[in-house]
């Protein structure tokens, strides 16, 4: 059975030892962080060293999981970006999902953070702090 993470994301994520099941994200308790971010938006650059920190600080001890959801314009520029970030993310050529992704969760600026349990999404607004 698929989750609905899954559903949405896709059956797989990547992360800084390679690929993950987006499964494994999943499970009772847990929270995924949807954060959509592009090197070219300065708020975003602004706003990622923070967020790292908090996951940083928090996301073990949290219950929590962060995907970072590109919206750069080719696949270095997502590299180069994704190399200061310790959590997971879409596979920058899976450009389909990341458009579904935004068109259903009215995703239209940047620096904008969607959280939320299995079967719910919350809209955050993390530009200055994260909503965790």
């Amino acid at each position: 059975m698929v989750s609905p993470l899954q559903g949405m994301l896709g059956e797989t994520l990547v992360s800084r030892e390679g690929e993950v099941p987006t499964a494994s994200l999943a499970g009772p308790g847990r929270f995924v962080g949807l954060y959509f971010s592009a090197h070219w938006c300065p708020p975003c650059r602004g706003f990622t060293p923070m967020l790292k920190a908090f996951y940083e600080a928090h996301a073990e001890s949290s219950n929590f999981e962060i995907v970072f959801v590109s919206s750069d314009k080719s696949d270095a520029e997502f590299e180069k970006y994704y190399a200061g970030m310790p959590w997971k993310a879409l596979p920058f050529h899976k450009r389909d999902i990341k458009d579904r992704i935004s068109k259903k969760l009215k995703v239209w600026g940047y620096g904008r953070g969607l959280h939320g349990g299995e079967s719910r999404v919350q809209e955050g607004a993390p530009r200055s702090t994260p909503p965790f």
